[in-house]
């Protein structure tokens, strides 16, 4: 493996997923200017999501879709068959 390569400064971060709440604290280099309060009374960043594995429908199995600037909407309308 080549030396230099990977990031040195990694901190515990706080990733909130925002299409259901779910939060977790792991290990990253990921920037933020937001923080938030951990159940252990630490303060670390917080980084938001917009989906992760307990949202995303590959890992839960449901059929869910996150559309937040309303891009299906414009899809299907766009493509529609004309009656």
């Amino acid at each position: 493996m080549k030396k230099g390569i990977h990031p040195e400064k990694y901190r515990l971060v706080v990733f909130k997923d925002m299409s259901n709440g779910y939060t977790f604290l792991s290990r990253s280099t990921a920037g933020s200017k937001e923080t938030v309060k951990w159940d252990d009374g630490n303060e670390y960043p917080l980084v938001k999501l917009e989906i992760s594995n307990t949202s995303h429908p590959f890992f839960t199995g449901k059929n869910m879709l996150v559309d937040t600037a309303g891009r299906i909407d414009k899809f299907k309308k766009k493509y529609e068959k004309k009656k």
